[in-house]
């Protein structure tokens, strides 16, 4: 299935919140399409962390006991 392609999708909506969006006229196939992307994208992110929690930890690890690459190289918030 394409990004674009629309498919019919039966949902049910409080009847206060539906009336309220018909009143100010939202649209709300769009309004749906972009609050499950937004959503789907902090799930992505959130899955993507779980699975690379062990990497991150041993990275933060290593800049603990390391510091990082640019450490020699800064000028700014020296502690001599």
């Amino acid at each position: 299935m394409t990004g674009n392609a629309k498919k019919a999708a039966n949902l049910s909506v409080r009847a206060d919140l539906l009336e309220e969006a018909r009143a100010y006229k939202i649209n709300l196939s769009q309004t749906l399409e972009a609050a499950l992307q937004v959503e789907l994208k902090k799930r992505h992110e959130d899955e993507w962390r779980e699975q690379n929690k062990e990497a991150i930890a041993a990275y933060g690890r290593h800049i603990e006991r390391h510091g990082v690459f640019s450490d020699n190289y800064r000028t700014f918030m020296r502690e001599d």
